[in-house]
């Protein structure tokens, strides 16, 4: 499994389309095994989705994210955990693999 979630200056970007990058998490058996960092191209509408589909993302957790993207996101089969707050990046992934995080309140206003 491959879990992205979009950054700004290290930390969870509070708008999925305003990322700088996307900080991925590679996960077996319940574990962090691989941590990376994809460069998302210029962002027009669509383009995030299935730039995160390609590279094999599975699960996106975010602060907030447009309706568009969240169905292009289910379109791929790809999982969106959206209202996300916290700063720690690796907490967040913690807290999903323990069943811990669900979505809440979607921090994007469009």
């Amino acid at each position: 499994m491959k879990i992205a979630i979009p950054t700004t200056n290290g930390v969870l970007s509070p708008h999925f389309g305003h990322c700088q990058v996307f900080r991925v998490f590679e996960v077996e058996d319940n574990k962090i095994v691989n941590e990376t960092e994809l460069v998302p191209p210029p962002h027009e509408p669509g383009t995030f989705p299935r730039f995160l589909a390609e590279n094999g993302c599975n699960l996106i957790i975010a602060g907030g994210m447009g309706s568009r993207a969240q169905g292009l996101f289910a379109q791929n089969n790809v999982k969106v955990i959206i209202g996300c707050r916290t700063e720690s990046l690796k907490e967040l992934v913690d807290m999903y693999l323990a069943g811990n995080l669900k979505s809440g309140e979607n921090l994007c206003d469009h």
